[in-house]
């Protein structure tokens, strides 16, 4: 893709070139550049130059010219701030001077830099020939590609952890297969086949959960239907009562819901409380309790739920929303979590013009709240009266 965009930019500085005369205009950096121009009618060069001056200036890319003998004529206003950074900004710099200073032996030239930051930043700079029969030189092109090295990166963790993470599951299945075909203990064969039912069921849920993540993440925009809080918690608690059943934990709704009510999709409202309500009982001990409490502020409604588990270390907090990504693995492995379930919350809320944060101290729990815009809610009269109820039976945060 750099490679096309550099010629893309060579092209056009090509005809900017042959437009040019042979005098000096004002640099995007406000030095004076000199260059070779074709022939035109005098009234139409004042008005081509500045558009493509301007279209120059325009790309996220930074563009340096040079004539044939490596002297600079041109730079737009993105590889001007090279000039006058310091540090990995000098580094770029340096590499755009090598370049220009290659003349005659620039095609197809690339190298890639690596600025350890902060922030970290990599950078394709690539030189190509100007061969015009008006005009040659140098174009230079750097384009900042940080965030399409970030995202391959992202690709490349998912692909390896959704690899590992069915591989688990269905090498089971496989093992349990062989070994029912091999046993003629009736008892036995029955205590394997409920093993394999329920490696089959977490293979089913990964999937699930995958195709949930992909609508969502697809940009999917939420339905603008008027949902009524209790009717989405109590959707989401049905959902996990057979989990918190078989811990033994007890799920605590209290009775804040009333009246509440929000805007959006149903049915990821109910997957995303469903999730952190799922997450909350796997982290749970057992016999303890789980907590779900709602309020608004009159804007806003927020959804709390509090476990009393094993919390979370701070060096884990900015990373439970990364898909894959667990704090407690051998955990999972014992609870068979797919390790998305918060990341679905996360673009959930995000689609619904909201937010999550989660606030945990270690060996003391966990509240997660998901923030969402109100929908019309109780009468104003209704509204101050229940308020102040509410906030005093919302969970508070462990202090850290």
């Amino acid at each position: 893709m750099t490679l096309l965009l550099a010629v893309a930019v060579a092209a056009l500085v090509g005809v900017a070139l042959g437009l040019l005369l042979a005098r000096h205009l004002p640099g995007a950096d406000g030095t004076r550049e000199e260059v070779v121009a074709a022939e035109r009618p005098q009234a139409a060069r004042p008005t081509e130059l500045s558009r493509l001056r301007g279209a120059l200036d325009a790309v996220a890319q930074g563009v340096v010219v040079s004539d044939g003998a490596g002297q600079e004529v041109f730079r737009n206003r993105v590889a001007a701030a090279y000039v006058r950074g310091r540090h990995g900004e000098a580094v770029v710099e340096q590499a755009i001077q090598e370049h220009l200073g290659r003349t005659g032996s620039t095609r197809g030239q690339r190298r890639t830099l690596e600025i350890y930051g902060p922030p970290r930043r990599v950078l394709v700079v690539a030189a190509f020939p100007l061969e015009d029969r008006e005009a040659t030189g140098t174009v230079v092109v750097v384009d900042d590609v940080s965030e399409r090295v970030r995202l391959e990166a992202v690709r490349r963790d998912f692909v390896a952890n959704l690899s590992h993470e069915l591989k688990t599951p269905v090498g089971a299945l496989g093992l349990l297969a062989d070994t029912i075909a091999a046993e003629d203990d009736v008892e036995v064969v029955g205590r394997l086949a409920e093993r394999m039912t329920a490696e089959a069921v977490r293979v089913g849920r990964i999937i699930d959960d995958l195709l949930d993540l992909s609508r969502i993440e697809a940009g999917e925009s939420p339905a603008g239907e008027t949902l009524d809080v209790a009717e989405v918690v109590g959707e989401a608690l049905e959902r996990v009562r057979t989990i918190a059943s078989a811990r033994n934990i007890d799920l605590d709704a209290g009775d804040a819901f009333r009246r509440l009510t929000v805007t959006g999709d149903r049915r990821q409202l109910v997957a995303a409380l469903a999730n952190l309500l799922e997450n909350a009982c796997q982290y749970s001990d057992t016999g303890s309790r789980v907590e779900v409490r709602a309020w608004d502020d009159g804007s806003f409604v927020e959804i709390a739920v509090r476990d009393h588990g094993i919390g979370i270390p701070g060096r884990d907090l900015e990373r439970v929303f990364e898909r894959f990504y667990r704090v407690d693995r051998a955990r999972s492995r014992e609870t068979g979590g797919t390790g998305l379930g918060l990341s679905i919350v996360r673009h959930v809320a995000t689609n619904h013009g909201g937010q999550v944060r989660v606030a945990s101290r270690e060996g003391e729990g966990s509240v997660f709240t998901v923030r969402l815009p109100a929908g019309p809610g109780p009468a104003p009269g209704d509204r101050v009266a229940d308020q102040e109820r509410r906030r005093q039976r919302s969970p508070s945060a462990p202090t850290p």
